[in-house]
């Protein structure tokens, strides 16, 4: 508890004192010196009154003793001096407070920062990703009410119009890392200009709205744009698949990883009857199997990294493994259901938005049969009606159909939907688009197999283009590096035990012109090999501090 709290919850405890003794004081007075006795709530009314000066009731109109007057007397002057207390004490700091926290029009001297123009959810998760890595940012928001209270919440902010040139420049955008846009499509594109104008050749990434209007943003100057829902849609579409999901595609950003790499990252989901489907990871011998790593398990919402070994793989649990294409088709064969086989309508998705769209036209494209559902007859809907209608539901087969994808916009109205769903087909597997995180524990409630947030997606996907950083998984916070070992060169993956001391997989090693993926327990690492490692940001800063003690040191210093 800070001192102003202390000192008011102080204040508080001693008026609330003395009103109680000058209520059985006032009960006493009345009933010797006035003959008219009061009971406790009559003389509390009668002191709480006189303290605050608001008045005396119809007991003013019976004082008469020398002895009440003066009592009464006593009592206003503490109800005056208890104000006159009040105000330095609490509501001229308070003031003061909120004075000196409104948000600053200018900063200090920055470089090598990240300039949020806009603060939205997806800013948010990129803030979270900026401060693990403790890289400098800072917020323009001209919103006064918002920038104060982010402010007050600690965050790096400056109160301007991101639209202005002086606004980015008191925010140091000649020497930022990049430029987020991250407002309307038509402010966006204004705020391009305006950085263009400033902030020279730093890279500027724009969030869009709508797709369309991609070209515009491009001919403002934007180095990047990204469209939140169409990463999304790409993102379900690869959960269903079970697609590699650590590259962005050819416009997406630069890995420090050999392009030429012979391993593959993929997500694939289990499923019920399959082969390890309710076993634990230790008796499913996926490594001995398959010789694919396990980086990491989603387990209703929960992902871990690494894996405990007592972890059971239980229906709709998602493995994030790194391999050779051969190795997890392996592990991809170990996952399937050995019972359910699915020719003709396998997928439906439900809504036909942006994201709806999308993940249809992926899935469209890799030859796997959709309907679309949408209470609108737009193009390409396939089954026109009430998502929460079951006749809907059941017109478009979904009681015989693999996999539902949910990707209404209304988080309220989708999870309405997964019961209905649920209900039809017990057995169906439920992968499902939220706009806000605070809805995915609900979803996982109403039966999801898998929940996939936008703004997560967005955030995680404008992280790994500020900070040049290949990442495996939009949906979780695992990253890929490749990072020099010379401390662990002549020992063997066994004795070095990587995982249990870091947390770290070692998914392949770079050695001269090759990437070898096949590496057992005795794999002895030797001088000048280079490790391709994935994990937790934490973890990796360990790995590398400990596998290169040397280059830590120097960055520290």
């Amino acid at each position: 508890m800070d001192d102003q709290r202390r000192r008011l919850l102080l204040f508080l405890l001693t008026l609330g004192a003395i009103i109680l003794v000058y209520t059985v004081v006032y009960m006493v007075v009345m009933g010797q010196f006035e003959g008219s006795p009061r009971t406790f709530w009559e003389a509390l009314n009668v002191v709480v009154e006189s303290m605050t000066l608001s008045g005396f009731g119809e007991d003013s109109s019976i004082w008469s003793h020398p002895v009440t007057i003066l009592f009464v007397i006593v009592m206003q002057f503490t109800g005056v001096l208890a104000v006159f207390a009040a105000l330095p004490l609490f509501v001229v700091p308070l003031f003061e407070a909120r004075l000196t926290q409104q948000a600053p029009t200018s900063i200090e001297e920055l470089t090598e920062h990240v300039v949020l123009a806009g603060y939205t959810e997806h800013g948010a998760t990129l803030i979270e990703e900026l401060e693990q890595r403790d890289v400098d940012y800072v917020i323009i928001e001209k919103n006064e009410e918002l920038a104060t209270d982010l402010y007050a919440d600690g965050r790096s902010v400056l109160h301007g119009d991101p639209e202005r040139t002086e606004t980015l420049a008191a925010a140091h955008a000649a020497s930022a890392r990049a430029i987020v846009a991250d407002q309307t499509d038509e402010e966006n594109a204004s705020i391009i200009l305006s950085a263009r104008e400033c902030a020279g050749d730093v890279p500027v990434v724009s969030l869009l709205e709508r797709p369309e209007n991609e070209q515009y943003h491009r001919y403002a100057g934007a180095d990047r744009v990204i469209s939140p829902e169409h990463i999304l849609g790409r993102s379900l579409a690869d959960k269903v698949t079970q697609r590699v999901t650590a590259e962005f595609g050819d416009d997406s950003v630069q890995s420090a990883l050999p392009s030429d790499r012979d391993f593959e990252i993929a997500e694939l989901s289990v499923q019920r009857n399959s082969e390890v489907c309710n076993r634990p990871l230790a008796e499913s011998r996926i490594r001995e199997q398959t010789g694919a790593n396990l980086i990491g398990v989603w387990d209703r919402g929960e992902f871990t990294s690494p894996p405990s070994p007592d972890t059971t793989l239980d229906e709709g649990t998602v493995l994030l493994a790194a391999g050779t294409e051969a190795q997890l088709m392996k592990l991809a064969e170990m996952t399937r259901s050995s019972k359910r086989h699915h020719s003709h309508g396998e997928v439906v998705v439900v809504g036909a938005g942006e994201v709806g769209s999308t993940v249809t036209d992926v899935l469209t494209t890799r030859d796997i049969p959709t309907t679309l559902v949408d209470i609108d007859d737009k193009p390409g809907v396939d089954v026109v009606g009430d998502a929460l209608d079951e006749w809907t539901l059941q017109s478009a087969g979904l009681e015989s159909a693999r996999t539902a994808i949910v990707t209404l916009p209304d988080d309220t109205t989708a999870v309405f939907a997964l019961l209905v769903i649920r209900e039809l087909n017990p057995e169906i597997e439920l992968v499902v688009r939220a706009s806000t995180t605070d809805s995915i524990p609900k979803m996982y409630r109403a039966g999801a197999d898998y929940v996939l947030a936008l703004t997560t997606v967005s955030g995680r996907m404008l992280a790994s283009i500020v900070l040049g950083e290949d990442v495996i998984s939009l949906d979780t916070q695992i990253g890929l590096v490749r990072t020099p070992v010379p401390a662990l060169a002549g020992r063997t993956l066994a004795e070095l035990d990587v995982r249990a001391k870091t947390g770290v997989t070692v998914v392949a090693i770079e050695r001269g012109d090759e990437v070898l993926t096949d590496i057992e327990p005795d794999f002895e690492i030797r001088q000048g090999d280079m490790a391709i490692v994935a994990g937790t940001d934490e973890d990796i800063n360990e790995f590398q501090a400990w596998a290169d003690p040397t280059a830590s040191a120097a960055e520290a210093d």
